[in-house]
């Protein structure tokens, strides 16, 4: 959802929406929202062992911190975005954008989760919708931003009240 509003934003910036301009936004977050899940899992696992026991609260708190941001931000009208298409502008706002997915893959180490067809999953899904979010951003403005991140964030803590409940009470 960090993605689909900051293409929302990149959507704003640009009077002429260009196909090239387009892909490149989704490429961009696609590719850092499937790459930082895989350094997070890859972290987790390292260090799974150590922390098993506290695995589903380190996954919550996770997902809960990064939730309340995100509809934090979604009460924020404003949107900073830099204007330019290169691709150095677009991976530091890739990178910036998956830094959450870093977080997500570490909750997934623990989980045993399959770090390839979900991270496949997440590029192609994020690629998809900032594509969409590019579009949506001159049509629609910074409502769908805010609308955006304020369900993402509802589903992440949501996200990590299931995984406690599950480890807490369907064990």
């Amino acid at each position: 959802m960090d993605a689909f509003a900051a293409s929302i934003c990149k959507g704003l910036s640009e009077k002429a929406h260009s196909i090239k301009n387009s892909l490149s936004v989704g490429f961009c977050f696609g590719f850092f929202q499937a790459f930082m899940p895989v350094i997070g899992f890859l972290l987790g696992r390292r260090f799974a062992g150590a922390i098993k026991a506290i695995d589903h609260w380190i996954a919550f708190f996770l997902l809960l911190i990064l939730g309340l941001e995100m509809i934090k931000e979604s009460r924020n009208a404003y949107c900073e975005v830099n204007r330019g298409f290169d691709f150095l502008s677009l991976s530091k706002m890739g990178v910036a954008t998956s830094i959450d997915a870093l977080a997500v893959g570490v909750g997934l180490a623990f989980l045993n989760i399959d770090i390839v067809k979900s991270a496949s999953t997440i590029g192609i899904v994020t690629a998809l919708l900032s594509v969409v979010g590019f579009k949506i951003g001159s049509k629609l403005g910074m409502k769908s931003k805010q609308i955006a991140e304020l369900t993402g964030g509802i589903i992440l803590i949501g996200l990590g009240v299931k995984i406690l409940i599950e480890h807490l009470f369907l064990q």
